[in-house]
């Protein structure tokens, strides 16, 4: 994404995802203070072109690792990524503290 100039505004949103990902437990996503008109477009496009999907697959993990107990903690970690992949413009990851 960061290759294109287009690409650009959505970058460090993929990259948020991806350290979500990486380490799920023990953050949470909240609303950016400064998120604004801007970022409510940015999410109508993310959503568009890539979220839906991202988090029909997020929701689809959920349900596979829900069928064991040992999976129960990733399958709540795949649906708190399933809920930022929706709309991840102007969201920020902090400690759970």
């Amino acid at each position: 994404m960061a290759i294109t100039i287009i690409g650009l505004p959505w970058a460090p949103a993929a990259l948020r995802i991806a350290g979500y990902t990486l380490l799920p437990f023990g953050q949470t996503v909240i609303d950016a203070p400064s998120a604004g008109a801007l970022s409510f477009l940015g999410n109508i496009v993310w959503f568009v072109l890539a979220g839906w999907w991202l988090a029909l697959d997020h929701l689809f993990l959920a349900a596979l690792l829900a069928i064991t107990i040992v999976g129960i903690p990733f399958a709540w970690a795949h649906l708190k990524l399933a809920g930022l992949s929706l709309a991840p413009v102007g969201k920020v990851v902090l400690p759970v503290s």
